[in-house]
């Protein structure tokens, strides 16, 4: 079966607070023939570690590196491994994602209302401008 996994499969697989779930979740990636895994699911995934259990930062890489190494695992590579370094560094896994597809598509300077997420991306060597309500509109 090629599968595309949801965000609760990968939470179950790596919290491992609902044995009967996490089992169930073992069990489909073992046998997948593909698991596809949208960056929307990561980011997601990220953000339930960190805020729902109090995973550290490094606790979290750790456990979307165990899922990168399942060979049938397909994910955005570029985007996640944005988000894994940004992780690393001490920033948003999310923004870095952001601003990794917006690269590929054309939008080439990362633009946000978020300061700690501008610096994160101009400090990974990204171009970005932080937008202020006084920001021009044009």
């Amino acid at each position: 079966m090629k599968l595309t996994a949801d965000t609760n499969l990968l939470v179950r697989h790596a919290v491992r607070d609902d044995e009967r779930q996490a089992e169930a979740a073992d069990v489909i990636l073992r046998r997948a023939e593909l698991v596809a895994i949208p960056t929307p699911a990561l980011c997601e995934f990220v953000w339930v570690l960190r805020r729902s259990y109090g995973f550290p930062a490094g606790a979290v890489v750790s456990a979307l590196r165990r899922l990168l190494s399942i060979a049938v695992v397909r994910v955005d590579r570029v985007a996640t491994d944005a988000g894994i370094a940004a992780l690393e560094a001490g920033g948003d896994f999310a923004d870095a994602c952001i601003a990794a597809e917006g690269r590929r598509m054309g939008g080439i300077v990362f633009t946000s209302f978020d300061r700690r997420a501008v610096a994160a991306v101009k400090a990974a060597g990204g171009e970005a401008q932080l937008l202020t309500s006084s920001s021009p509109s044009h």
